[in-house]
Order: structure tokens, then C-alpha cells, then sequence
């Protein structure tokens, strides 16, 4: 690059933008232009163009300056340490420790997490009603007992790794020019630990976890619906990390009598046509017990009758359902001449 390109449009700015609009400009052209992350043969000149014209018009004198006298007035005042010293807008380690993590580089040690582990069961329609409080068995990574999670033989210690000094990371700076930059990375001696284990426990074999069991109590809900469910933190145990997760994965199991939709219950009542032809009383199961309903004279097949409050609770909503009993009418298959008879005699007197 030979002439000096115009700063404000070096950034994409004017010369009404704020100080932020400014700043928020410089990090998305550094986040493209970074050499660590740009690998063409010109993101270094980029880099620095964009970076120089941050430096003037993230600061307030070097700005009013160069709005009135150009590259001229700068560049006769300032020399390329000055440009870069003294940034009113605050410095560029502030922006790259926001675009890249601490120190520029792309490193940024985390924190490990156990796996998470899966558990099936089925529960019953009248679990859904109530709930279900259950304890398990279950074979996972825990933390040994024998070294405390440390995966140091008791008695011992771990070791600062000694070419990261305990950091985790190794560091390599780079002179662009007008600045130093640093980027980092996990110290392959130690893979980012900060520490190592001389003497590893006998148990564990320096892992600070080995595999075992562990009882967990956890409640399946009223309302529940077949699907996964999370128990936090009872997955595989990690020592100095996160714990995985428990997936509960449950199965309602189809009920022999009652077929549930949402928070509703519903269920078939056989009557004979006589009882529906004159009425009845009858009882009827439901989920919480046997219920009294009274069919009226003339109820035709599959007329519904509904028992307010008699079905179940959902997880992801308010109150309880209701119970619709479908009245099903029997007629009979065989019917004896003097069954016949008196049913020839009702229609006539019917017509």
C-alpha cells in the first residue's frame, strides 16, 4: 500500500461517530484482519492500517488534529510511537482481551466437564397422577477416595510444570511493527493443567476419578410426559471440573382401561341399550377411584359425559383435567324368540 487512505474510511466511519461506533468498527476489522486468524499475504498491512487509524481517531487531540490538517498535520506532529501511546478511547489490549481472551492469542483455558449419562424408565399412568419418587444404582466415574480427587498418591503433591510456570499456556510474541502482540497457547507439557503429577495414585492411576457406584434419588414429576428429563450434575464426575448431567429418559406406559391426551383421561362405559334407552346410575373407574355418573333416558351411543377434575396435572401447565367417560352401546348379537317379541311389540306401539 503506497498513499495513506483516509482513516475514516480506512474504519468505515465518519466523522460523526461516536467514540463506541469507533471502537465497535476497529473490532470487527481487527476480528477479520488479525494475522493469527487472516492468513492472506496482505492481513498484516491491513492489520496495521486499520489498528494506525484506531490510534488517531480513538483520541480526542490526535483526532481534532488530523480532522484539520490530514495525514499531514499527523504525521509532522506525531511520530509512530506517539500514535500509538495515549488512546483516550481505551487501549488495544482492552479490545483484543475481548475479541481473542487474555494476553491476544486464542487461548483461554476452560474448565473440563464429565460426560452425561443415560438412565430409562417406564412409569404408569397413575404415576403421571402423583408422581414417583425413585432411587437408583448407578455405575459412573466418581471421585476417588483414596487420593481425594487430587490423582496424587497420598502424601504427595502436584508439581508446577516448569515450562509454563503454572500458567497452563506458553506465550509467543509478535512484533508488528507499531505494537506487540502475544498470542497463546496450552502448554503441551503440562496439555494446559498448569501442574503436573510425579507420584500418581495407585487407585486411580493419576486420573483422580475411577469408575464405581453411587445411589441417586431423584422424583419424576406429576403431569410428566415421555421424554428426556435432566438431573443436573449427576453424570460423570470430573475432579476440579464440571460434573456431566443425568438424562432420565421415561416412558409413560399405555394403561389398559384409560388412553390420555395432555391433562384430559378417557375412557369407554358399556352399557346395555336398555339402560340407555331408560337411564341408570353406574359407577365408573377413574384415576383417583371409582366415580357415580348418571346416564339420562335416551342417551344415544357415544354421548360423552365429562367428571370435572378427574384427569391428570401436566408438567408445562396450570390445574388438572377432566375425565370423559364415551357411553358405548351395546346391542345384542343373539336374542331369544320372546326377546324378539317384546321388541316387535315396542315398535309397533313406537310407529
Amino acid at each position: 500500500m503506497s498513499a495513506k487512505r483516509d482513516y475514516y474510511e480506512v474504519l468505515g466511519v465518519t466523522k460523526t461517530s461516536s467514540l463506541d461506533e469507533i471502537k465497535n468498527q476497529y473490532r470487527k476489522l481487527a476480528l477479520k484482519f488479525h494475522p493469527d486468524r487472516n492468513q492472506s499475504a496482505d492481513a498484516g498491512e491491513h492489520f496495521k492500517e486499520i489498528s494506525e487509524a484506531y490510534a488517531i481517531l480513538s483520541d480526542s487531540e490526535k483526532k481534532q488534529t488530523y480532522d484539520q490538517h490530514g495525514h499531514a498535520g499527523v504525521d509532522g506532529k506525531y511520530s509512530s510511537d506517539d500514535i500509538f501511546q495515549g488512546r483516550g478511547g481505551g487501549g488495544f489490549n482492552d479490545i483484543f482481551e475481548s475479541i481473542f481472551g487474555r494476553g491476544g492469542g486464542g487461548f483461554t483455558q476452560q474448565q473440563q466437564r464429565g460426560s452425561d449419562l443415560l438412565y430409562q424408565t417406564t412409569v404408569t399412568l397413575e404415576d403421571v397422577l402423583h408422581g414417583k419418587k425413585m432411587e437408583i444404582n448407578l455405575q459412573k466415574q466418581i471421585k476417588c477416595d483414596n487420593c481425594k480427587g487430587s490423582g496424587c498418591k497420598p502424601g504427595t503433591n502436584k508439581k508446577t510444570c516448569t515450562t509454563c510456570n503454572g500458567q497452563g499456556e506458553v506465550r509467543q510474541t509478535r512484533n508488528m511493527g507499531f505494537a506487540s502482540f502475544v498470542t497463546a497457547a496450552p502448554c503441551p507439557t503440562c496439555r494446559g493443567q498448569g501442574s503436573m503429577i510425579e507420584t500418581p495414585c495407585s487407585n486411580c492411576k493419576g486420573q483422580g476419578r475411577v469408575k464405581g457406584n453411587k445411589k441417586v434419588d431423584f422424583e419424576i414429576p406429576p403431569g410428566i410426559d415421555s421424554g428426556d428429563y435432566i438431573v443436573s450434575n449427576e453424570g460423570n464426575e470430573i475432579p476440579d471440573g464440571i460434573n456431566g448431567d443425568l438424562v432420565i429418559r421415561v416412558k409413560v406406559q399405555p394403561h389398559r382401561y384409560f388412553n390420555r391426551d395432555g391433562k384430559d383421561i378417557f375412557y369407554d362405559q358399556d352399557i346395555s341399550m336398555i339402560d340407555a334407552a331408560l337411564g341408570c346410575e353406574i359407577n365408573v373407574p377413574t384415576l383417583q377411584g371409582s366415580e357415580k355418573i348418571k346416564v339420562n333416558s335416551g342417551s344415544q351411543p357415544n354421548t360423552i359425559i365429562k367428571l370435572k377434575g378427574k384427569g391428570v396435572s401436566h408438567i408445562n401447565s396450570r390445574g388438572t383435567g377432566d375425565q370423559y367417560v364415551r357411553m358405548v352401546v351395546n346391542v345384542p348379537k343373539k336374542l331369544s324368540k320372546h326377546q324378539k317379541n317384546l321388541l316387535g311389540e315396542f315398535q309397533k306401539l313406537s310407529d
